[in-house]
């Protein structure tokens, strides 16, 4: 089983395919890198991809202590450091879009090109309504553990008559998460904020939106309009987990992205 051990000992599981410029793969909050199963073929046609599992997920370690998006970006620095990899195209869904606007702000020398997948530069509750959200999500984790919050997820990431087996695959993908472990981690991720750090991203960002994501088309318009060098798309008839609904989409979408971001004719970021 490919593994990487970080400086503290922890052991990060790591799938890798493919050969060129490095992609890495960042998966969802209670996820796995199995998000991106559907994507990999394409990517890794033309490109060394990369996918991990943050520690507490998957098939990694899974110690004690708080977790959070700054640890897990940093074990992603560390991983990168230690396979000598540079200008990597970091993909994230969810969580890891969290964990790649971290690692645009923290290690610009790390990231080429940033794309974020249904995210946003920060899980902050700013209104009434958002924290009661986040309250019912940690209340029904405590209560009903993570299958419990499972099965109550499952029918909004694939609320289609024709996505049964989808829904199936996430309760289980998420229903095998250890509670303790899956609290911290949802824990960790309440708060996160970079925002105020947009200003400093200038790689290019690419910024997807599924039609039937959580966040309105607004909030991610918001954010790009913030950034120097963004593009963003709309990803029809698919929900939250866009890699699983329309991995076809996704892939068509990053391929022009990194045609364009990798032109021989494109100035590229200072430094």
């Amino acid at each position: 089983m490919p593994t990487f051990s970080l400086p503290d000992g922890v052991t990060l599981h790591l799938q890798e395919s493919g050969e060129g410029a490095p992609i890495l793969l960042l998966h969802g909050l209670g996820s796995s890198g199995s998000d991106w199963d559907a994507v990999v073929p394409r990517l890794s046609a033309h490109h060394r991809v990369l996918v991990p599992d943050a520690r507490g997920h998957g098939r990694s370690d899974k110690p004690a202590g708080a977790y959070g998006v700054a640890l897990f970006a940093r074990d992603i620095a560390a991983l990168c450091d230690g396979l000598g990899l540079t200008q990597v195209h970091v993909i994230g869904l969810s969580m890891g879009g969290m964990m790649g606007f971290q690692l645009a702000v923290d290690r610009p020398d790390l990231v080429r090109s940033l794309t974020v997948v249904n995210s946003g530069p920060d899980m902050v509750a700013r209104t009434f309504r958002r924290k009661l959200e986040f309250a019912a999500r940690l209340l029904v984790l405590r209560l009903l553990g993570p299958r419990g919050l499972a099965k109550r997820v499952a029918p909004k990431l694939f609320p289609k008559p024709g996505q049964e087996a989808l829904r199936q695959r996430a309760i289980e993908s998420l229903g095998a998460n250890a509670p303790d472990v899956y609290l911290r981690a949802t824990r960790g991720l309440v708060g996160w904020s970079v925002q105020d750090r947009l200003k400093d991203i200038t790689c290019p960002v690419l910024v997807l939106h599924s039609e039937r994501d959580y966040t309105p088309l607004s909030t991610k318009q918001a954010y790009a309009g913030q950034l120097k060098d963004a593009w963003l798309q709309v990803l029809t008839d698919s929900g939250h987990a866009a890699p699983v609904d329309q991995p076809g989409q996704v892939a068509d979408a990053v391929e022009r992205f990194l045609r364009e971001v990798e032109s021989p004719g494109r100035m590229t970021r200072p430094g």
